[in-house]
């Protein structure tokens, strides 16, 4: 599916043979391309020859040197992914929307209803002797059949061990001897600056074990809409379609990444890559592995960051802690006393600075395990221990989109959620709840995010028990106040702050 934005280009995420959805990013397409030093695997894994380590660069010629022995390290245990794939329908877009034949997608004429095979091309990375791979989820998902193609041309079927597409990380496995695992870093030890090589199969299979060289550009990188948990390493290294699943790797030739996707306008190599963290995926891999899916921590809350407007309303310090929205019944956090309003300041001793950084910091912990939560509630501190359950598969609850209509003086409307008005918003009536109706386009209401269909539950921190009182708190306001709204959108629970 697409999305056209006016006078900005389309934005598509491209999985292995077919257009996977949109992401909002102005002018830029994210297309899926296809402790100790070094984090060890559960599984019956070897180093890859010695590493190029503590080598001395006097000479260009030994810096040239460095990076042949990194590639010739590293590059064996890169392998080919195929796929096969058998569908109903016809393709999102014809073969020739991709500049390049980055997939073999076969034409079905409309109406004709006849099956076809998409073939797909992508990268994984040895991590065992005994053969388990790891590469992207969105390259093997789905697939009828999937098989690999070694540095010594050895083609051999694979299969799936798991996936885990809130990561985007899969794990197939062959049966072969001769294999050359990887060795696998630690990611949290990159940096910014450091050289990385990329290696992968891009464009096409006569290119496979393509090695590019970069730099890391950016560490943490997140809120990009490729999967439910990102944190991911940006480089430079060239990165192109089919290199998915590939490796990154350091200048130790350690894994340090699995190559994931492009920013791009063209479809193409920009110089904006991502990766998925060796440390994250070396956590997947072991939980698929063990048990076929991965568990999570959960700690029952919804968080947001807070901003300028948010701090100011609140009387809190922006981007100090994040803010805590909804808290789910009889979850873990509600059972230790969290609250809606608190703001979360330390997970485990350590600072939060943002709302992704703590949603996967819960997420790698293990279901059971104990979490001191240091909380600022109306301006004084406190800590509070929580026992975290287990992640469930699938969110309670939805949120519906309601479509805008004209809004009032203050940039938004709204009524008692009455027989009517729930009709309208598909909601529950309840009259005793108040509801906004409509929002102006480009108002600082909308600008700040609030949405036809939200149930306001609070002004200024004040609890809105009916019409009249929100009435009576909205009359109390001035112009250039800024507002602060306790709304409920579907089960969740959401702060907004703006300027009257």
């Amino acid at each position: 599916m697409s999305r056209t934005l006016k006078k900005i280009a389309p934005v598509f995420l491209v999985s292995a043979g077919f257009v996977a959805g949109p992401v909002a990013l102005p002018n830029l397409d994210f297309q899926l391309t296809g402790g100790a030093s070094t984090v060890t695997t559960s599984v019956n894994s070897a180093v890859a020859a010695e590493l190029p380590k503590n080598q001395p660069i006097q000479t260009l010629a030994d810096l040239n040197q460095a990076f042949v022995r990194i590639a010739e390290s590293a590059t064996p245990s890169v392998v080919t992914i195929y796929t096969e794939t058998t569908v109903n329908r016809p393709s999102p877009f014809p073969a020739e929307f991709f500049a390049l034949p980055f997939f073999n997608m076969p034409r079905q004429q409309p109406g004709n209803g006849s099956k076809q095979v998409v073939h797909g091309l992508g990268s994984g990375v040895i991590v065992s002797a005994d053969g388990y791979i790891l590469t992207n989820n969105h390259v093997i998902d789905d697939a009828d059949t999937i098989s690999i193609m070694t540095a010594d041309n050895r083609k051999i079927p694979a299969k799936v061990i798991g996936k885990d597409p809130r990561t985007d990380i899969a794990v197939i496995k062959v049966e072969a001897s001769g294999l050359k695992p990887i060795a696998i870093g630690d990611s949290d030890r990159l940096r910014v600056g450091e050289w990385v090589l990329a290696i992968g199969s891009p464009i096409r299979e006569n290119l496979a074990r393509t090695v590019t060289q970069g730099i890391v550009s950016a560490k943490g990188r997140a809120n990009v809409g490729l999967a439910d948990y990102e944190d991911f390493i940006q480089t430079d290294a060239a990165i192109n379609p089919g290199n998915s699943g590939g490796a990154l790797v350091n200048i130790s030739g350690e894994l340090v990444g699995i190559n994931t996707a492009i920013a791009s306008r063209t479809g193409g190599f920009e110089g904006i890559g991502f990766a998925v963290p060796s440390n994250m995926a070396n956590k997947v891999l072991n939980e698929l592995i063990r048990k076929g899916k991965v568990s999570r921590g959960y700690l029952g809350i919804t968080i947001q960051d807070i901003d300028e407007n948010l701090a100011k309303g609140l009387q809190l310090r922006p981007h100090e802690g994040v803010l805590v929205g909804t808290v789910m019944d009889k979850g873990p956090a509600a059972k230790a006393g969290v609250m809606t309003g608190d703001v979360i300041l330390e997970f485990n001793g350590r600072k939060v600075t943002s709302s992704v950084e703590l949603r996967n910091a819960i997420a790698i912990q293990s279901p059971g395990a104990n979490a001191a939560l240091l909380i600022n509630r109306n301006g004084s501190t406190r800590t509070v221990n929580v026992r975290l359950d287990e992640q469930p598969d699938k969110p309670a609850g939805a949120t519906e989109q309601i479509s805008k209509a004209e809004s009032g003086v203050l940039g938004f409307t709204a009524a008692s959620l009455d027989e009517k008005t729930a009709e309208q918003l598909r909601l529950k009536a309840n009259t005793r709840k108040v509801v906004v109706t409509a929002v102006q386009a480009s108002s600082p209401a909308a600008m700040a995010g609030l949405r036809p269909g939200d149930i306001i539950i609070s002004v200024d921190k004040k609890p809105v028990a009916s019409f009249t009182t929100f009435s009576d708190a909205i009359k109390a306001k001035k112009s250039g106040e800024t507002l602060v709204l306790l709304v409920e959108r579907g089960w969740n629970r959401i702060y907004f702050a703006f300027k009257l």
